[in-house]
């Protein structure tokens, strides 16, 4: 007997709220209950990175006697970082346009500086409060070291530093045999950033292609005693021969024409056969005919190479 009088005494199911409503600012304080009966009451506190709206709202909701919850409303609001300054020499822009949790700030250095630290800060939780993840960045003036010697050549302007943008430029020594030394790779570099030109030093040597010699051919331009470093050559055949491969070539950094060196083919000569006697069960196509005593007879042209 006493057995049933608990149990009538215990809430039903339909005397109790639901879930505490959930909220993205703020959390239930303390451990939820498997049941809440009309007249309980929840609170909330703020979450981390979050702060109490100003002026304060309410942060508790009571179950109802329908056993429905109360109406609450978000009542904390993103807490902020310090704000960041544009560096010497750049600038920071916030993704968001502002310093709020969650928020990244991105840097930038002016032309001719270079970024030393992070790019992209992030506004996180710090312990009970929000900061910026690590130190704001500087911007440096971009400098450029020597750039290297080369051997059977030279630049202008030896310093032991360069400004950004600064160009040297390369040229080669006098040879002192009897072949010429060419440039290969570029001759102008530039400083483009940080300790980097805008590409590796050049060689000076001696490149030197053969004489191009095509069988039944002749050099239409080009034509020179020695053929150096991009040294250009047009070919054309002689009559009755046709030429297979590129017409123009060049002297390459390997000393080796490229592409290879053409062929000039001599041109089949056709020859026309007697024209053929056997009746046909039709006109062909693209052939023509001549009156004869027994009917009509096809010629076409058929051709036989000679031998070369």
């Amino acid at each position: 007997m006493l057995l049933v009088v608990l149990v009538l005494l215990l809430p039903s199911v339909s005397d109790a709220c639901g879930d505490p409503p959930r909220f993205e600012t703020m959390r239930l304080r303390g451990a939820p209950k498997p049941r809440y009966g009309p007249g309980e009451r929840v609170q909330y506190d703020c979450r981390l990175g979050f702060k109490p709206i100003i002026p304060l709202r309410p942060r508790s909701a009571v179950c109802e006697d329908d056993n429905t919850w109360s109406a609450l409303e978000e009542a904390c609001t993103r807490k902020s970082c310090p704000n960041l300054g544009d560096p010497v020499n750049g600038q920071v822009y916030f993704v968001n346009g502002s310093v709020l949790f969650g928020s990244q700030a991105h840097f930038v250095c002016n032309q001719g500086f270079y970024l030393i630290g992070a790019r992209i800060l992030y506004c996180e939780i710090s312990e009970n409060n929000v900061n910026w993840n690590d130190d704001s960045p500087i911007c440096e003036k971009i400098l450029c070291s020597t750039p290297g010697d080369i051997k059977n050549g030279r630049f202008t302007v030896y310093k032991d530093e360069y400004q950004y943008n600064e160009i040297v430029i390369y040229m080669c020594d006098p040879s002192n045999g009897p072949d010429e030394y060419s440039l290969v790779g570029e001759s102008t570099l530039i400083c483009v950033d940080y300790d980097r030109w805008s590409s590796d030093p050049p060689e000076c040597k001696v490149v030197k292609c053969d004489y191009p010699v095509v069988e039944h051919g002749m050099i239409l331009s080009g034509f020179r005693r020695k053929f150096y470093y991009k040294a250009q050559v047009v070919f054309k055949c002689n009559q009755g021969f046709y030429l297979h491969g590129s017409s123009t070539i060049v002297c390459n950094a390997n000393s080796v024409w490229e592409p290879k060196l053409p062929t000039c083919t001599k041109v089949p000569v056709a020859v026309p056969t007697e024209p053929s006697t056997t009746h046909a069960s039709g006109p062909l196509p693209n052939t023509s005919t001549v009156p004869s005593s027994t009917g009509p007879v096809p010629l076409y042209p058929v051709y036989i190479a000679r031998a070369q």
